[in-house]
Formats: C-alpha cells, sequence, structure tokens
C-alpha cells in the first residue's frame, strides 16, 4: 500500500511527543509516523541489544509500534513518550527470548572502564582502523550475556540515564550500576589495549530499515482504522 508522506507543518521539530499523540488520539494517524521516525533508532538498538536476528528485531519493532498505538491513550504524561515505548519493546523482547529460553546467563565480575578516547584529526588508516575496532566491539558487545547487554546498550549507547534504564528494564538503579560494570568488565577484558573506545556508533539504523518499519506499522494501522481505542494494559 502507499503512504502518504507527513504534511509539512507535522515535520516542524519543535512539536513536542504529547502534542503528536493529542493528533493521533484525535483521528490523525499518518501522525503516528512522525513518533516512529523520532525513536526508530532507540528502539532499534534496544531490542537489538537483546535480539541477534535482524528480522526478528523488525518485527519486533512493529509489533511494539503497534502496541504502543493501541494503549496510547493509557499513556501517562509523567514519563517520556520514548521511555514508555522502550519499556514496552524491551518487554516484548524479553517475553520472546523467555518463550525460547534463551534468558538469562550468569555475568562476569566487576572491572572499571578506562576513559573513551576521540580523534577529530583521523587519517584514512585511523578512520578504517576505528571502523574495524567498531565492528570488532559490536560482536564482542553480542556475546555479552543478555542481562548485561540490554543495560550497556541502553545506558552507553543510547546514553539513557541510569533512572531511564532502571525503569524500561524493571531494575533498580544499583542493579543498573552492577549490571553495567560488569558488562564494561567483559569488554575491557576483551578488547584488552584497545578499551575506552567510543560505542556510540554501535548498531546503525539505516534510513531504508526506517522506512521499511514504518511502511509496515502504518499499513496495520490504518488497515484497522481510526484512533487507538485503549486496549488492555
Amino acid at each position: 500500500m502507499s503512504i502518504a508522506p507527513l504534511p509539512p507543518a507535522t515535520l516542524e521539530p519543535g512539536i513536542s511527543d504529547e502534542a503528536l499523540i493529542g493528533r493521533v488520539l484525535a483521528g490523525d494517524v499518518q501522525v503516528f509516523e512522525l513518533l516512529m521516525r523520532r525513536n526508530n533508532a532507540r528502539l532499534y538498538r534496544a531490542i537489538r541489544s537483546l535480539v541477534r536476528d535482524e528480522s526478528e528485531v523488525e518485527e519486533l519493532m512493529q509489533q511494539t509500534y503497534v502496541l504502543a498505538y493501541s494503549r496510547l491513550r493509557q499513556f501517562a504524561g509523567g514519563a517520556q513518550f520514548s521511555t514508555w515505548l522502550l519499556r514496552i519493546g524491551v518487554n516484548e523482547a524479553l517475553q520472546q527470548l523467555r518463550r525460547e529460553r534463551r534468558w538469562p546467563r550468569a555475568a562476569p565480575d566487576v572491572l572499571e572502564e578506562e576513559p573513551a578516547m576521540h580523534s577529530t584529526d583521523a587519517t584514512p588508516e585511523l578512520r578504517l582502523a576505528r571502523a574495524q575496532l567498531n565492528h570488532l566491539l559490536e560482536q564482542l558487545v553480542d556475546g555479552l550475556p543478555e542481562s548485561h547487554r540490554s543495560v550497556f546498550v541502553l545506558r552507553e549507547v543510547q546514553q539513557l540515564s541510569t533512572a531511564e534504564v532502571a525503569e524500561v528494564l524493571g531494575l533498580t538503579p544499583d542493579n543498573v550500576k552492577q549490571r553495567l560494570s560488569r558488562a564494561k568488565g567483559l569488554l575491557r577484558a576483551a578488547l584488552e589495549q584497545h578499551t575506552g573506545e567510543s560505542v556510540a556508533e554501535l548498531y546503525p539504523f539505516e534510513a531504508p530499515r526506517c522506512d521499511r518499519v514504518v511502511s509496515g506499522v502504518l499499513a496495520q494501522l490504518t488497515g484497522g482504522g481510526g484512533p487507538p481505542t485503549g486496549g488492555d494494559p
């Protein structure tokens, strides 16, 4: 099906998530596209930190958005929409992992992490080395225990606060700090001299995938017709 682009006014960056939600609840389903595009990369990284299969990740993203849409009237303005959305996505991913008995594994001992190093004058050789290191980091992050990988990606890649990670995963702040330290310890041991390389570029979310997820969700929503009715909690 063909998805009509959003009107220019809707694409104004100053419009808050709450205002967009109000328009969706008033019946403007297409406005939900902007909410998805604003949150696609974060939601992808959060789910990808738990599920390795890319096709499963996209299915879970679409499932998360459909669930969020159906529960939109339950959204409490006290929390950020992005945090509320991530909680739904993480819960869906965890349920799938538990159904398939892929969750969890034990964690390693705690080690400290050294500060990240950056260079603004990278040569082509250094850029290649950094790209190779980022690829290695992504593989090593994939190898973390699931219960610690999600904390690491949400805190260090997504750069959510400790309180936000705790809220999304249903943990205490102390649990988050402990798991994060252990995750960093594993990576430090594995990276050896490469410890401290920035992880902000891990799990990139490319435009074609963004379009694919948005189109898939809008096809389901517009096929159902009408604004969200509330749904189950």
